[in-house]
């Protein structure tokens, strides 16, 4: 209960400092909220291209995936042809 309270006090005044900040800071308020919007459209784009590239990375592995299960489905289809032929061979020639 002690570190919850502890740990609300001090978001809460890290807020509370920063809404002070701004109220009191020396530039024109329209300078503030540009300067706000700007940092709030740079930290956007990082966290658009972030998961970007995490989508991108979990595509490939997803497609090689794909490609390692294809791969084995096909030789496990191939060992069972190649299985096949060699029983059709020996019953031949046992006949």
């Amino acid at each position: 209960m002690k570190s919850g309270k502890m740990l609300l006090g001090l978001i809460s005044g890290a807020v509370a400092g920063a809404a002070v900040g701004l109220l009191f800071a020396p530039k024109k308020g329209a300078d503030t909220r540009k300067a706000i919007s700007d940092s709030s459209n740079e930290a956007l784009e990082g966290t658009k291209g972030k998961f970007n590239e995490f989508s991108d990375s979990l595509s490939h592995k997803v497609d090689a995936l794909k490609n390692k299960t294809k791969a084995s489905l096909s030789n496990s289809k191939a060992d069972q042809k190649a299985h096949e032929a060699k029983a059709e061979i020996h019953n031949m020639k046992a006949s």
